[in-house]
């Protein structure tokens, strides 16, 4: 099973972000989690985190024929970015939306989210217990 991680503007600052509450958290210690985390499974993680809109969309678009799922950390794109939501309501991938609480939120809460009407889950707490619960969300999906 293909799945697509997605993380959006500003998540390579998460270590600046953990800094301010005396945490030792980057992108990269997340990212790490997430593939040690599925390491022993049969789920493959296409991983790609960007600022730029089109280059989000054209990873959507480019994988959805390939991928199983994907899972989403949208911050500011989901509060605004409506092209994103149009992009997920065309490619009709299952999509678990993942929101970090405080401290490690990025101004966007999950009941100030415009892509709610194009998740199959929504979680929100701190990063990569988060992350690996939405992991674990579609890898039971297709295990049963």
């Amino acid at each position: 099973m293909k799945i697509l991680v997605l993380q959006g503007p500003n998540l390579n600052l998460l270590g600046v972000k953990s800094a301010q509450s005396r945490e030792k958290l980057t992108l990269d210690k997340l990212n790490k989690a997430l593939r040690k985390h599925v390491r022993n499974t049969d789920a493959e993680l296409k991983i790609l985190q960007t600022h730029k809109q089109n280059i989000a969309l054209n990873f959507l678009q480019r994988n959805r024929n390939q991928a199983d799922s994907l899972l989403l950390i949208p911050t500011s794109w989901a509060r605004y970015d409506w092209t994103l939501e149009e992009t997920l309501r065309l490619i009709k991938l299952p999509t678990t939306i993942v929101y970090f609480d405080d401290p490690y939120d990025f101004g966007t809460l999950e009941k100030d989210s415009i892509l709610s009407n194009v998740a199959t889950k929504s979680i929100t707490g701190p990063p990569i217990e988060t992350c690996i619960q939405a992991l674990n969300h579609i890898i039971n999906l297709y295990s049963n």
